[in-house]
């Protein structure tokens, strides 16, 4: 098969906001692009080092995805050359395995002219990924607050969230299955309701761009974030900074190891330079949410 090449370009996102474990995604303006070409066999090429372990062949996640898609749809997809640029740091809580995700079922509708709906690509994404929060984030663009049950889809798509962003990321990588292990199986009812309802809270404002609200309720989460936090270097002491600097509020991206603060918009370059001054272990990065999900250029 000879066709025209084409680019899909992904945001990468941060996971959960704190409480809304699982649930609530946000794109960020962080880019993947993949450009799509035919050749005679699988291959994938990444011109950023750090990806460079990665599978380069039909192994490769973005190329799975495509096959996988197609075969749910009775569909012989072509082989490809995928071309990725990205500046997503690699397993660092920036749902990069969602991106490629998102990418791959892009790239499958494109090329077998399924015709995905949104719904459509965001329940190929869930059940691809195990979860909603990231892969939906990265196809749709936005916040997205979702309920996947590995059977049916129901989500919020909140289109533009307006709020400054800095995410502070370690040298080290810690793989998101490393991090699930650290969850306990049970939590008592009495955490629970608590964390559930600083979750509902959350929902509830980020449907009316209240990031004061969000930033609290961010510090509230009990799912996850006391078995996750003893994995950051100074993670009380950056808490404390970012109060006394005027952040929103302060939380784990995804599973880790990057932290995501929430800063008034347009101060995000201020706000990461004070604290790359005060803890440059970590990288800062200054961004915002990106209101394009999943496009093809």
């Amino acid at each position: 098969m000879n066709m025209p090449g084409f680019s899909v370009v992904v945001p990468a996102s941060t996971a959960n906001l704190g409480p809304g474990f699982d649930s609530v995604g946000l794109a960020l303006g962080l880019y993947m692009t993949v450009n799509v070409r035919s050749n005679s066999s699988w291959k994938v090429s990444y011109s950023n080092e750090e990806y460079n372990e990665i599978a380069n062949d039909e192994q490769n996640l973005i190329a799975k995805t495509v096959i996988a898609v197609a075969e749910k749809y009775g569909k012989q997809p072509p082989t490809l050359l995928l071309s990725v640029e990205s500046n997503i740091p690699l397993g660092k809580g920036f749902g990069s395995s969602a991106t490629a995700i998102a990418a791959g079922i892009e790239i499958a509708n494109q090329v077998l002219e399924l015709r995905l709906s949104d719904r459509e690509k965001v329940m190929e994404g869930s059940q691809i990924e195990g979860h909603a929060d990231n892969v939906s984030a990265a196809l749709l663009g936005g916040a997205v607050i979702s309920y996947f049950d590995g059977e049916s889809i129901d989500y919020i798509h909140i289109e533009k969230p307006s709020v400054g962003i800095v995410v502070l990321v370690p040298p080290e990588v810690l793989p998101t299955e490393d991090s699930r292990s650290l969850l306990p199986d049970k939590l008592c009812h009495k955490e629970a309701t608590r964390s559930s309802a600083s979750g509902c809270v959350l929902s509830a404002a980020l449907a009316i761009n209240d990031w004061k609200t969000i930033g609290r309720m961010m510090e509230k989460d009990r799912f996850h974030e006391p078995y996750r936090k003893h994995l950051f270097p100074s993670f009380e002491a950056i808490r404390q900074s970012c109060k006394e600097l005027g952040a929103y509020g302060m939380t784990i991206s995804g599973a880790g190891p990057s932290l995501f603060i929430a800063v008034p918009i347009g101060k995000e370059d201020e706000f990461a330079d004070e604290l790359a001054m005060r803890f440059p272990f970590y990288r800062s990065i200054a961004t915002q949410p990106s209101e394009t999900g999943t496009i093809v250029n």
